[in-house]
């Protein structure tokens, strides 16, 4: 599973998903997770729309992105591309912890929504 975060540093969540200027791109699975990719998206765009469209085609190929604020139009849009939208529950959270978190949960119960990932 891939996982795209949007960070400034590439140790925490603490990027909007329009303002993103960097993606980083993890993979993981039940046993470990690496960095596959840093993506930059720092192109700017006029029209909203065309923003949206440039910043789904940086994590294209992602299951989830994971952000700290994400409209509902982009969110939407980001479903529709096939990827799964998540805000981070808390302010700077760091990436090592989510991944610990999402692996945990897979090798647990994993939720409903995590399920249809998996099953991909």
């Amino acid at each position: 599973m891939k996982i795209a975060f949007a960070s400034k540093d590439g140790l925490h969540v603490n990027e909007h998903f329009g303002w993103c200027e960097k993606f980083y791109i993890y993979g993981v699975n039940e046993e470990n997770y690496e960095l596959i990719n840093e993506v930059d998206s720092s192109l700017k765009y006029e029209q909203e729309a065309d923003k949206l469209e440039y910043k789904i085609m940086c994590v294209d190929g992602s299951d989830i992105v994971y952000v700290t604020k994400i409209g509902p139009k982009a969110a939407s849009m980001v479903k529709l591309s096939g990827s799964f939208p998540m805000k981070s529950s808390k302010e700077d959270e760091k990436i090592e912890e989510v991944l610990q978190s999402i692996q945990k949960l897979m090798k647990d119960n994993p939720p409903l929504w995590l399920k249809r990932i998996l099953l991909k």
